[in-house]
């Protein structure tokens, strides 16, 4: 394949106008997870668990292969996979090292039983390429309706919780100190990370599930340290990301994950440049010497 052949596959959009409302709910779950993994994503950069959710997606991965494997709702079989890793995190790893070692333990365990299971699957091959990479039409209306009713419970959830899963985020010492249940909070929030992951996985696969969950979140935090604006920040990257995905895969052949991962890189090498030429500025007017009405202070 040369350039031009990539090129075809890549960006086609001679049937644009058809192929585009194929796509009409896959755009919708998009939008939705994308501001379900931009508020998750946010708790999770706070938290430093980004290790985590890849875990999470491994198991995740393991129970949409079985479930695919049965006949079974992919949807139900990756919420359970998930909740149960997630779960699994909460209740064991509560200190920074055993959710390490714990996620991986989780990790080559749950892709093994994924690979087992769609091994062993003898339907069409598309099905189980989707279970890692994302399909652009696989959403159809029941899928699309369970994805709207999970993501708007984990977001009235996380608006529920919100101020002292914050507290107990930032500093866990001091909330626990003040009274905040640390440990229920954290297996709460573990919950409603599963269930996220989940979501996600159903468009983006399960090996790239870290573009709509973290990358959005981490962008933020490199261009703004207002608590507000990261949550924001992070909501309309990852929508944008998911959304701008979908809309250029409908005009190529290739999978939509690498479309979403790479503009999702993208964003976050662009904030992170941002974020750099603030701080050298904010560095050179720090060391910059003082000024008086008579000159500089020496």
């Amino acid at each position: 394949m040369d350039f031009n052949d990539f090129l075809q596959a890549a960006f086609n959009f001679n049937d644009y106008a058809e192929l585009l409302p194929l796509v009409r709910n896959s755009i919708i779950a998009g939008a939705v997870l994308g501001v379900v993994g931009g508020l998750i994503g946010t708790f999770v950069m706070m938290r430093d668990m980004a290790f985590a959710v890849h875990g999470i997606a491994e198991l995740s991965f393991a129970g949409a292969a079985f479930a695919l494997l049965i006949g079974a709702n992919v949807v139900f079989g990756s919420l359970i996979g998930s909740v149960v890793a997630a779960m699994l995190l909460g209740v064991l790893g509560f200190r920074a090292r055993d959710r390490n070692s714990i996620i991986g333990v989780i990790m080559p365990f749950g892709l093994g039983l994924g690979i087992l299971f769609i091994s062993l699957y003898q339907g069409r091959s598309a099905n189980k390429f989707g279970l890692l990479t994302g399909q652009i039409v696989s959403v159809d209306t029941v899928q699309l309706n369970l994805l709207a009713g999970c993501a708007i419970a984990v977001i009235i959830a996380l608006l529920l919780i919100w101020r002292p899963l914050t507290f107990a985020s930032a500093d866990p010492d001091l909330a626990e100190a003040r009274g905040l249940p640390v440990n229920g909070l954290s297996i709460v929030f573990m919950f409603l990370l599963g269930v996220s992951v989940a979501l996600s996985i159903q468009v983006v696969g399960a090996l790239l599930v870290l573009a709509l969950v973290i990358t959005p979140a981490a962008a933020a935090l490199r261009v703004t340290s207002s608590p507000r604006m990261v949550v924001v920040l992070s909501v309309l990257f990852a929508m944008t990301a998911v959304v701008g995905g979908i809309l250029v895969a409908v005009g190529g052949r290739i999978p939509i994950s690498p479309y979403v991962t790479t503009i999702s890189f993208l964003i976050y090498v662009v904030c992170r440049l941002i974020g750099s030429r603030r701080r050298k500025h904010g560095h050179r007017r720090r060391g910059s010497p003082a000024l008086t009405r008579s000159g500089p202070v020496v």
